[in-house]
C-alpha cells in the first residue's frame, strides 16, 4: 500500500509543480492587485486534497503504518528551507524579515524535529504530549512566516514597506517554495497531529474499558 501512496503521490506532486511553474512564468500570482492576493491558491489548495486523504481509508491505513517519528524527522528539511531563504535576504531578493535574522523563527521546528522524534517515539524519554506541542507550534510559527511573507508583497494589505517585497515568491523558480514546500510542511504536521490523536484516543479507550 505504501509504494501506492508514493506513486500517487509522486504524479499529484509532478502534476501540480508543473501546473504552478505554467501559472508562476505567465504571471497569475504576481497580480497584487486582486485580493485576496492569488499566492493563497498556491498555498491553500493542497490543503483540501491533505484533509480528505487524512479522512479516508487509505489515510487511516497509512497513517497506522507509518512510524510517527518520521513524520517529525521529516520536518528536518525546513533547515535547508530558512537557509535558502536567508541567502535570498543577502542576495537582495528578499526582505529581511522573511529570515531568521527579522522575524521569522520556523528554523525552530526544523531544528527539534530530530530530538522530538527521537525521544517521544524511539527512545520514550519524552511524553508524547510533547509531540503534540512541537506540532501546534510548527504549525503557528509556519502561520507566521506566510503571514509575514503575504504582508510584505506590494498589495493593499501590505504592512512592511522596506524593500526589497517579497513578489519574487510569485514568480519561477521560487513559487515552490510557498507552493510546494510549505505545503508539505503543514501537511506533515496535519499528518503527524492526526496519528497522535489516534493512538491517544484508543489509549483512552482502552483505560476506559478495562
Amino acid at each position: 500500500m505504501s509504494k501506492s501512496i508514493f506513486r500517487r503521490s509522486a504524479v499529484l506532486l509532478i502534476a501540480w509543480m508543473i501546473l504552478l511553474g505554467i501559472l508562476s512564468t505567465r504571471g497569475f500570482f504576481s497580480d497584487f492587485s486582486a485580493l485576496p492576493p492569488r499566492l493563497i491558491f498556491a498555498l491553500l489548495t493542497p490543503l483540501a486534497g491533505v484533509v480528505l486523504f487524512v479522512r479516508s481509508n487509505v489515510g487511516k491505513q497509512f497513517l497506522a503504518q507509518i512510524q510517527p517519528q518520521w513524520l517529525i524527522y521529516l520536518q528536518s528539511y525546513r533547515i535547508l528551507v530558512e537557509l535558502a531563504i536567508w541567502w535570498l535576504v543577502r542576495a537582495g531578493s528578499l526582505p529581511v524579515q522573511m529570515s531568521f535574522e527579522g522575524r521569522n523563527f520556523d528554523v525552530v521546528t526544523a531544528l527539534l524535529a530530530v530530538p522530538v522524534g527521537y525521544y517521544c517515539f524511539v527512545k520514550k524519554t519524552w511524553p508524547p504530549v510533547v509531540a503534540l506541542i512541537y506540532n501546534i507550534a510548527g504549525l503557528v510559527l509556519l502561520v507566521n512566516v506566510v503571514a509575514i511573507s503575504t504582508l510584505s508583497m506590494p498589495t493593499p494589505l501590505r504592512a512592511f514597506h522596506n524593500s526589497p517585497d517579497s513578489s519574487m515568491l510569485t514568480r519561477f523558480p521560487l513559487i515552490y517554495l510557498p507552493g510546494v514546500l510549505v505545503p508539505l510542511a503543514y501537511t506533515l504536521h496535519i499528518l503527524s497531529l492526526r496519528q497522535w490523536a489516534r493512538q491517544n484516543n484508543k489509549k483512552v479507550y482502552h483505560a476506559i474499558h478495562r
